[in-house]
């Protein structure tokens, strides 16, 4: 199992979302999972697509939401990362309860492999 230790540096100041600003991992084995995509009518319906993508890849090595240290999340539109942190604020105190929030890289790209996609989460786990 994973020894994972999650936090914030007072001196970097209060991260600006639902992420902390480091994670220090003592593992036997990471997990990479490749940028997860979701089809969906919109941005929320992607959103929630891909994390369900990502829990099915954690579950799939027998990992949770728990062994995630670090996610990289690519949006098309500047426009989303409102809708981003909101789907953020409401989903992950169910996902992280102990209220450990995984870093998390934002970039906004200028599109992804297929243009109807909004966003795209890449995932590092720790087993």
């Amino acid at each position: 199992m994973a020894d994972i230790r999650i936090y914030n540096v007072d001196a970097l100041g209060k991260p600006l979302g639902q992420y902390s600003h480091l994670t220090r991992v003592k593992a036997g084995e990471f997990l990479f999972i490749a940028g997860m995509l979701a089809p969906g009518d919109d941005f929320d319906a992607q959103c929630a697509g891909v994390f369900a993508q990502i829990e099915k890849a954690l579950k799939s090595a027998g990992a949770g939401w728990g062994n995630v240290v670090q996610f990289t999340t690519y949006l098309v539109h500047s426009q989303d990362i409102a809708r981003f942190m909101q789907f953020r604020l409401r989903e992950f105190p169910r996902m992280f309860p102990n209220g450990a929030y995984p870093p998390n890289t934002l970039l906004i790209i200028d599109r992804l492999v297929g243009e109807q996609y909004l966003l795209e989460v890449q995932t590092v786990a720790a087993l």
